[in-house]
């Protein structure tokens, strides 16, 4: 799927600004990068996204990535009429990391009147897969 798949484009800036004072921007989390049918953003790897021996926290990857599905979902939608909501996410962790910083993308696989399935892949500043899944996303009434 690469033609374009938003409702309402999504703005990177103002997803930032949405962001703030959430777990998001307290990993320290920044959306980069909006294509036709992905959304991309950054997570530093330091003291709020290791575990205990030093490596990526395997939650912190999960996190980055549902937020990039979710937000992405919800542009996809008439947000006056319906909001995306996370039925399932599974996720692999295929490479560890310990330095620097890593980039998740979410591409939109499906997107459906009722639902939506999103590919989701964690890079490392080498561009070499450190994680890799997808999300099932509801598309239901706004109440």
């Amino acid at each position: 799927m690469t033609e374009q798949i938003w409702v309402q484009p999504p703005d990177a800036s103002a997803l930032n600004k949405l962001h703030e004072n959430t777990a998001v921007s307290q990993l320290g989390i920044v959306v980069t990068c909006v294509g036709n049918n992905f959304l991309e953003g950054v997570m530093p790897i330091d003291q709020r996204t290791k575990q205990p021996f030093g490596l990526m926290h395997g939650g912190a990857a999960v996190l980055l990535l549902e937020t990039l599905a979710s937000a992405a979902a919800n542009h996809c939608v008439d947000s006056e009429q319906e909001i995306c909501v996370g039925l399932e996410i599974n996720c692999n962790h295929v490479r560890a990391t310990r330095t620097g910083s890593v980039t998740g993308r979410a591409t939109a696989v499906h997107v459906g009147r009722r639902s939506m399935i999103w590919q989701l892949e964690v890079r490392d500043e080498q561009g070499r897969l450190v994680t890799t899944g997808r999300l099932t996303s509801a598309v239901t009434a706004r109440l």
